[in-house]
């Protein structure tokens, strides 16, 4: 079960990630820093323990756009995601972590194709040992595949794609939609918009093409 340490984190996730999001091709209004604020998100588990997965919703009140990061938390550097690295920061208990864009790591890729198979269990955000009923999946139709690094393909406007094992693409959408359902396998949780209201849309979806398996 995922443990949260309610301590520091220096810079913190907000600050590392109002310097890295302009340069995304999905951030609105490029060219000026983005007014960050939390919203909501929730964790899985790493089964070795090692990693942190943290899927994050940040808005920006700018513009209102809620983003959906997720984000992986390392006690070392993972050189094969270097293109991915957000940042480092020194967190009050565990020391100095590195900080991901989780689509490049392959420890959240993995257990988020777990996620919308139905094998792994949603985390509460901000509690540890806690398990998040308001994330749904299904349904679980895409056939297992081992993810020993994740590939990202493609990275767009609103989203990024990944090209996995076995002819299994994952999509991670980048800008949450109020209201959109995925019409199959997918992941879909809640956040809040800017006016408190809970709101609920697509994380991600999946599926499994075996003509286009990678070799």
């Amino acid at each position: 079960m995922a443990v949260i340490h309610h301590t520091t984190l220096t810079p913190t996730k907000l600050e590392l990630l109002s310097a890295w999001l302009p340069g995304q091709p999905w951030f609105r209004d490029a060219g000026r820093a983005p007014d960050l604020a939390r919203m909501g998100g929730f964790r899985l588990d790493d089964p070795s323990g090692a990693v942190g997965l943290e899927f994050m919703v940040v808005t920006d009140a700018a513009t209102g756009t809620s983003y959906h990061v997720p984000l992986t938390y390392r006690g070392s550097e993972l050189p094969s995601a270097r293109n991915g690295l957000i940042g480092t920061s020194q967190h009050g208990v565990l020391g100095r972590r590195w900080v991901y864009d989780g689509a490049y790591d392959p420890v959240l890729v993995a257990q988020l194709v777990a996620l919308i198979q139905g094998a792994a269990e949603p985390q509460a955000q901000s509690e540890s040992n806690t398990p998040d009923p308001t994330v749904t999946t299904g349904p679980p139709a895409v056939a297992a595949a081992p993810v020993t690094e994740s590939a990202v393909v493609a990275s767009t406007a609103v989203g990024t794609e990944l090209q996995l094992a076995d002819g299994l693409t994952v999509w991670i959408n980048r800008i949450l939609r109020a209201g959109e359902e995925h019409r199959g396998p997918g992941v879909s949780a809640t956040w809040k918009l800017p006016d408190g209201t809970v709101s609920r849309g697509v994380f991600a979806t999946a599926q499994h093409n075996p003509a286009t398996g990678l070799a």
